[in-house]
């Protein structure tokens, strides 16, 4: 032997002590240094201070004279911010480390996680799918997270608004995973930092960033591998036929991972994915007991788990449930967002645009105008898995802010003039434009909250969280505007958009 290392064909051993942490960390996070890299570097040179001390020499040979490695105070500084965080670093080896990620042909080099770190070593199913999911997606979600839960799985989905917040939701007790694509410690949209925090009881949040790292868009596919690679199957929920779902579904598939699909109506946009991947072979879902199924049966010992959470899950707050109730209205536009005097029926910089299905004033015509049925239930898809990044991540002063604009809808009526939470502050009456543009948001919430699908009237109010009164006349402006139809039964539905030439 010449006295060269020798490529090792074995994983590398994960760090044991503070400064091997430290050398792992200012290695994954030099520049140029990807997954890939990484993993080659470690098998060269044996250990991750042996590379740092090769990298330069290597990137001056690649024709990078003045490359210098992550400095050492960079790196200290996200440990530092890792143990105010309380989060954990997990590498390839350890004990807590997911073990199907370990599959991959290059499994995340390291993860920060914060919560209950158990419940990464239980098997894990995904519910992924549309961010502005139908009233029949979100519970539909629902059902099939608290149905897979009670069977002894952890549900894994990406912490996004529609499918996977009903996800989270609904296995805040018996434990449930967010794979973020922002850092572990900043949860992503703002208006989920309540659900962030309190599925840190029984479940996680889990992130291969740094931590304090804000999400872009680029960093949502890398995101969903992460979903995908965790997960013993991928189960697609709603999803447009270009959207973030399709990129996990797409992910699963590589890695070896069956894909399922709950069935939509094919007049529904939001479903044309799911569809797509029926057609391709994918699972029909019409209940938990088509996923479990395809699965072998879990130990005993794994369905007792899921029966027996440490702790119940924390009840929502009044504020919490009011501020859930504005934004249903709002579909999580940024009050502040309106309080800055943004054009009618399209809030200012709401990265959806005009698809984001909410209809402006009257038209000469006298009807509302806004975009057609396609439009409307396409709008969102891509925005929740990364292909679009909304206002919170451009408007970091709006992040947290969950306080009451001059511009919010009262969903629950004012007090009578003699209560005390009235007796030192009397509220004006909204002025015309303030009505104009709570009623817009109260038609896109309707518009999204609907499909192709017949939906009860009452489910509706409910799942919108407004008086039936304030619900009833939008209901009806929609209908003469042809946007929407009455069923018998007190059913509503979409119109469906015409067919194109």
């Amino acid at each position: 032997m010449d006295g060269t290392p020798q490529p090792s064909t074995h994983p590398p051993l994960p760090p044991t002590t503070e400064e091997d942490r430290l050398a792992w960390l200012r290695l994954l996070r030099s520049r140029r240094v990807g997954p890939s890299t990484f993993y080659r570097l470690m098998a060269e040179h044996g250990s991750a201070q042996a590379a740092l001390e090769a990298l330069p020499g290597l990137a001056a040979s690649a024709g990078v004279p003045s490359y210098r490695p992550c400095p050492e105070a960079v790196a200290r500084e996200e440990l530092r911010r890792a143990k105010g965080a309380r989060a954990r670093m997990l590498t390839p080896g350890d004990a807590l480390f997911p073990k199907r990620l370990m599959d991959l042909d290059e499994p995340p080099p390291l993860l920060w996680m914060v919560g209950e770190p158990r419940v990464l070593s239980r098997p894990m199913i995904a519910l992924v799918g549309a961010r502005n999911a139908s009233s029949l997606a979100t519970r539909m979600a629902e059902r099939l997270a608290t149905d897979l839960a009670a069977a002894g799985y952890v549900i894994v989905s990406g912490l996004a608004r529609g499918v996977d917040t009903a996800a989270h939701r609904a296995t805040l007790a018996t434990g449930t995973v967010a794979v973020l694509a922002g850092g572990a410690d900043i949860p992503y949209p703002a208006e989920n930092a309540d659900l962030a925090d309190r599925l840190l009881l029984n479940g996680a949040r889990v992130s291969e960033r740094p931590l304090g790292h804000v999400a872009q868009a680029r960093d949502f596919p890398r995101r969903n591998r992460l979903i995908s690679g965790m997960a013993e199957v991928v189960v697609v929920v709603e999803a447009a036929a270009k959207s973030g779902s399709l990129i996990t579904a797409r992910n699963a598939l590589d890695q070896g991972r069956e894909v399922m699909a709950v069935p939509g109506h094919p007049f529904d946009a939001r479903a044309a994915g799911c569809n797509l991947l029926l057609r391709d072979g994918a699972r029909l879902v019409r209940s938990a007991e088509d996923v479990l199924e395809a699965l072998p049966p879990l130990p005993a010992a794994q369905r007792e788990l899921a029966l027996v959470p440490s702790a119940p899950p924390p009840k929502p707050t009044a504020l919490e449930r009011a501020r859930d109730m504005t934004r249903a209205l709002t579909r999580g536009t940024p009050v502040t967002q309106a309080a800055r005097g943004a054009p009618r029926g399209r809030p200012e910089g709401d990265a959806r645009g005009a698809s984001s299905g909410a209809i402006g004033p009257p038209a000469e015509g006298g009807h509302p105008t806004g975009p057609t049925c396609t439009e409307a239930a396409q709008a969102g898809d891509d925005a929740a898995d990364g292909m679009v990044i909304d206002d919170d991540a451009e408007n970091p002063t709006s992040k947290g802010q969950d306080q009451p604009g001059e511009h919010d809808v009262c969903t629950r009526g004012h007090a009578p003039p003699g209560d005390s939470a009235h007796s030192d502050q009397r509220q004006a009456p909204p002025t015309p434009e303030a009505a104009a543009l709570a009623q817009a948001r109260l038609h896109a919430a309707i518009l999204a909250r609907l499909s192709c699908a017949p939906l009860q009237e009452d489910q509706l109010i409910r799942d919108l969280a407004a008086p039936a009164a304030q619900v009833a006349p939008a209901l009806l402006d929609l209908e003469l505007a042809d946007r929407i139809e009455r069923r018998p039964g007190g059913l509503l539905t979409l119109v469906p958009d015409p067919p194109r030439n």
